[in-house]
């Protein structure tokens, strides 16, 4: 079923399995356009309501984690950055959670193969674990990025600087997603549908399933940025601060080095918006913000967000 009018739509047919800067655009839009997007699931469609925790041994990983798109941007260019906000999503009734061999934070702990389905009533605040267990549906794009300039495919799985696979949990709708373009036109692309994760996604796998997206993008050339930011308004999932943060993220191989790297983005974006130096923002970071582990199980990179709530700088 379609979402909320948009100005142009992706079928479910025009995806791609690789992060590429010269794939052909599947669409073309202008700056500020809206674009609904009708994604598949992480398994490419290879999982089903019939299938088993059998089943996961025959997986072809070369299908797994494809993404709708690319979307060119008319005016986008490197340097730029692309503002993506997320309009809606729609929601199908059935998904999958599993453990796959050799894959999650505790891989080595839990060898065997194990699958769950999930019944997503439409319009329902939850969707039921087990007994007297239920789990808040928060729907998300779990992969949201845009075409590296380095040439070549690069592989949908891990995270990157220009996006990919964040896994991150509020990007639900109503946020905006700030991408630095490295690339003309952006190249923009998402996919990995959630209907609810924890941070981290811990055992490899989410709530995953099938939906559809309506998004909308903006060029900015107001702010520069080396990772992936976004801004949330009014209480995210797991978010104390009730008027909304501002985030901004590291990427990369070692937790640590993400964790700095967030840090030192939440710093550049308090002297670039407010009148406080570097290390004001520095001391501001440390009594008022908040790190959160966002994704820990897509090697080789890994996603730390830096929590910066609304309310602390009045606007």
């Amino acid at each position: 079923m379609a979402l909320g009018r948009c100005q142009h739509t992706i079928h479910e047919h025009q995806h791609h399995h690789a992060w590429d800067r010269d794939l052909t655009p599947a669409l073309t839009v202008e700056d500020g356009a809206s674009v609904e997007f009708d994604t598949t699931d992480a398994s490419g469609g290879q999982l089903g309501p019939h299938s088993t925790a059998a089943d996961l041994a025959t997986i072809d990983f070369a299908r797994v984690n494809p993404v709708s798109g690319p979307v060119h941007v008319l005016g986008a260019r490197p340097g730029d950055v692309l503002e993506v906000e997320v309009l809606e999503l729609g929601m199908t009734r059935w998904g999958w959670t599993a453990t796959i061999p050799g894959f999650g934070l505790l891989a080595d702990q839990f060898p065997d193969p194990w699958l769950k389905h999930w019944d997503l009533t439409p319009g329902a605040p939850s969707a039921a674990f087990a007994d007297g267990i239920d789990v808040p549906i928060a729907p998300f794009p779990g992969t949201i990025g845009l075409a590296p300039p380095t040439p070549g495919p690069h592989a949908t799985l891990p995270p990157h600087a220009w996006g990919g696979n964040l896994d991150t949990k509020h990007l639900t709708a109503g946020t905006k997603l700030y991408l630095p373009v490295g690339v003309d036109g952006a190249r923009f692309s998402v996919g990995d549908t959630h209907a609810a994760q924890g941070d981290g996604e811990v055992c490899g796998t989410a709530i995953e399933s099938r939906m559809r997206i309506a998004l909308r993008f903006r060029v900015r050339r107001d702010r520069t940025l080396r990772f992936p930011a976004f801004e949330t308004f009014g209480a995210a999932p797991g978010d104390r601060a009730t008027e909304g943060s501002f985030v901004t993220t590291g990427v990369g191989p070692d937790l640590v080095g993400a964790a700095r790297d967030a840090v030192a983005a939440m710093i550049d974006h308090l002297t670039a918006t407010t009148a406080l130096d570097a290390v004001e923002a520095y001391a501001l970071c440390s009594v008022a913000a908040d790190l959160r582990v966002h994704e820990v199980v897509d090697a080789p990179n890994w996603v730390v967000g830096a929590w910066l709530p609304h309310g602390i700088v009045r606007r």
